[in-house]
C-alpha cells in the first residue's frame, strides 16, 4: 500500500482482519437462518451476503476511528496501543474524521441497498457505536456493550431476508452477545496491566482470576441459547451435529488459554473466526 495511505489502513485495522470476520460472522448467521440453510441460498441471498461483507468492513474500520478518537489520550498509556496512528500522531485528528466520515458514506450506501426493517436497524445501531467506547470508562462491562454493538447484525441479517424479525433471529443476536464477551474478555487480559494504571475498566479485570472459569460458563450458556435458536428455526439432526463441532472448539480454546500469558490469550481470540464459521456452517446444515 502507498506510503501516504499506510497510516490510514493501520487506523482502519485493515491488517487485523479477525475484526472484520467477527463483526461479519453474526449477520451471515443471520441471513443463513432466516433462508433455512444451504438448499435455500440462490443469487439474491449471495449478493446479500457481499453486502453484509462489503458493510461489515467498512464499518469496522469506522467503529476503529471512532474508538480511537476517543480513547487517543488513553492509548497513549497502554503499550500495546501507544503506537496506533492517532496517539503517535501519524494520522491528524482532521484527517481521521474525513477518513471517518468516507467510511460511513460508503457504509450508508450498502445500507439503502437493504429492506427499510434492515435500514431501521442499522441506524437504530448507530448510538451503540458511538457510545462504546466510552464504556471502559464507566462500566466493568464494556465487553457487553460491545456484544450489544457488534452483533447487531444477526437480526439485520434476519430482517434483511424476511423483512421481519422472529424469536430465533433475537435468541441467535443473545447468543452472539455472550459469545463476545466471553471472546472480548480473552482479548482484554493482554492488557490488565496497562489498563489498572490507565484507570480503564474491562471484564478481564473484573473476572480477575476466576476469568477462565467465567468465560467457560459464558460459552456454554451462548451455545445452549444458540441451540434453542436452532430448534426454533426448524434445525435438523445434522446442524445439531455440526453445532457440537463449535462446541468442542470452545472448550478446547478456553482449556488451551493461559490467562498470564499475552500470547496465549491473543492466540486464542483469534481463534474465535474458527468459531465463527463452524457455526455458520452448522446453519447451512439446517
Amino acid at each position: 500500500m502507498p506510503e501516504t495511505l499506510r497510516a490510514y489502513a493501520y487506523l482502519a485495522r485493515l491488517d487485523r482482519p479477525i475484526g472484520v470476520w467477527l463483526l461479519l460472522w453474526p449477520g451471515l448467521w443471520g441471513i443463513a437462518l432466516a433462508v433455512g440453510g444451504v438448499t435455500q441460498i440462490n443469487a439474491r441471498i449471495l449478493i446479500l451476503m457481499g453486502l453484509f461483507t462489503i458493510g461489515a468492513a467498512l464499518m469496522r474500520a469506522a467503529g476503529c476511528v471512532i474508538n480511537d478518537l476517543w480513547d487517543r489520550d488513553l492509548d497513549k498509556k497502554v503499550a500495546r496501543t501507544r503506537v496506533r496512528p492517532l496517539p503517535s500522531g501519524a494520522v491528524s485528528v482532521r484527517g481521521a474524521i474525513i477518513f471517518l466520515a468516507a467510511l460511513l458514506s460508503g457504509g450508508m450506501v450498502i445500507l439503502l441497498q437493504l429492506n427499510p426493517l434492515a435500514i431501521g436497524l442499522g441506524f437504530a445501531v448507530l448510538p451503540l457505536i458511538i457510545a462504546y467506547p466510552l464504556m471502559k470508562r464507566i462500566t466493568w462491562w464494556p465487553q457487553l456493550f460491545l456484544g450489544l454493538t457488534f452483533n447487531f447484525s444477526a437480526l439485520m441479517g434476519w430482517a434483511a431476508v424476511t423483512g421481519e424479525l422472529h424469536p430465533a433471529a433475537f435468541l441467535l443476536y443473545v447468543s452472539a452477545i455472550i459469545w463476545t464477551v466471553g471472546y472480548d474478555t480473552i482479548y482484554a487480559a493482554q492488557d490488565i496491566e496497562d489498563d489498572l494504571m490507565a484507570g480503564i475498566k474491562s471484564t478481564a479485570i473484573k473476572f480477575g482470576s476466576k476469568a477462565k472459569i467465567y468465560v467457560a460458563w459464558l460459552y456454554a450458556a451462548m451455545m445452549i441459547i444458540l441451540l434453542k435458536s436452532f430448534m426454533m428455526a426448524g434445525a435438523g439432526m445434522i446442524a445439531y451435529a455440526a453445532l457440537l463441532t463449535a462446541a468442542m472448539h470452545l472448550y478446547f480454546q478456553v482449556k488451551n488459554w493461559a490467562p498470564d500469558n499475552p500470547a496465549s490469550a491473543l492466540y486464542a481470540f483469534k481463534s474465535n473466526f474458527i468459531t465463527g464459521l463452524l457455526i455458520f456452517l452448522a446453519i447451512l446444515a439446517i
